[in-house]
């Protein structure tokens, strides 16, 4: 919504966001203003607190489908991380690739010694051989 300014100038309006509370407060104050018989409650709550019509029917509707009890007692915004979960699955990450890591480095031991061992007995049979020979 683009808001004109005297000076012809153009200025866009915020997005404007109601809590829940806010709103079943405003329904309720309607409703009561209803039930005690007083024509142009509507329209006089609507202009004192700046909102349209077609909001108050949107939000009733809200309220019959229950979105606004569940709502009301819930904190704006997005829900907050718990950095425990996230802390825990990065150390489960970093130990899962320290016991591959460990696997790959026992196997390379093993077959450091194999090769070790068949070096000796290479080594020891070249030995029989040459003192044989001499």
């Amino acid at each position: 919504m683009t808001v004109v300014m005297k000076d012809d100038t153009e200025v866009r309006r915020a997005r404007r966001s109601w809590p829940a509370q806010y709103k079943l407060d405003i329904l309720n104050e309607i409703e009561a203003a209803k039930a005690a018989g007083r024509s142009g409650a509507v329209g006089e709550i609507c202009r004192r607190e700046g909102l349209y019509s077609s909001l108050i029917t949107q939000w009733r509707h809200q309220r019959d489908e229950g979105a606004l009890e569940g709502l009301s007692d819930r904190p704006a915004g997005r829900p907050k991380v718990d950095r425990t979960k996230t802390e825990l699955a990065k150390a489960r990450k970093d130990l899962d690739k320290a016991r591959a890591e460990l696997a790959t480095a026992k196997e390379l031991i093993e077959a450091q010694g194999k090769v070790s061992a068949l070096l000796a007995e290479l080594s020891r049979k070249s030995a029989e051989e040459n003192t044989s020979e001499s």
